[in-house]
């Protein structure tokens, strides 16, 4: 199991990388999967833009792109991340303690199968997130007031 995390222009999130690493582990192994190699790239929102641009043809900003290369039941890919993104949508929907890890196990839940291209879809991926907010190992972790998020 390999979970990583990365910077390409952006400092790190301030959050506690174990504890996180424990809680997406779970996350996989409630779905009846395993954790491969999972990377996440903390960005801007020019960098992400430009990958959107270059791998699947949008010319919009995003909070985050997954990149899936999961064989079987082994979970594995890349997930970037606009920590510009994050930081405004946390402002816009109030929810600075969250938002981080919200789009965090967004890209894991890509990797698990969930979509989100339609509403029905993104209702189902919202619902998914919830759940995944609600654990206990996310509940009763101390890095919600510990969170920094630019």
């Amino acid at each position: 199991m390999a979970i990583e995390f990365f910077c390409a222009d952006v400092e790190k999130p301030r959050v506690k990388y174990i504890a996180l690493k424990k809680w997406i582990k779970d996350v996989v192994e409630t779905h009846e999967k395993k954790v491969g190699k999972i990377s996440y790239v903390f960005c801007s929102d020019n960098y992400l833009l430009d990958m959107n641009k270059q791998y699947l043809n949008h010319d919009y900003f995003t909070d985050v792109i997954t990149f899936d290369n999961t064989e079987g039941d082994k979970i594995s890919g890349e997930i970037y991340i606009s920590v510009d993104r994050v930081a405004e949508n946390a402002k816009t929907y109030s929810t600075e303690t969250t938002e981080i890890f919200r789009v965090i196990i967004h890209g894991v839940l890509h990797m698990l199968g969930y979509k989100d291209k339609t509403p029905e879809d993104q209702e189902v991926m919202r619902a998914a997130e919830d759940r995944c907010l609600a654990m206990p190992d996310f509940m009763n972790c101390n890095w919600l007031k510990d969170i920094k998020v630019k």
